[in-house]
């Protein structure tokens, strides 16, 4: 049992390794405005993770209720 949770749990980390390989290649080779390819080689996992959160957050909120914009209620 003990084996077959660390199995679990070592197949997720390489899952999310590959994951952030790809994210890293994407950005190296299409960098975001203001950063050079050199920033995203230097960045943890984690801050591409939030890096790439950030930069794709609008694609998840497709059922906002208002549009773009500031509003003051």
């Amino acid at each position: 049992m003990v084996y077959n949770k660390y199995h679990k749990r070592r197949q997720v980390t390489m899952d999310i390794s590959k994951q952030t390989a790809e994210l890293r290649k994407k950005y190296i080779s299409n960098p975001p405005e203001g950063m050079s390819p050199d920033d995203i080689r230097k960045m943890s996992d984690n801050d591409l993770l939030d890096m790439h959160y950030f930069l794709t957050e609008d694609d998840f909120d497709d059922d906002e209720e208002f549009g773009e914009g500031f509003y003051i209620f």
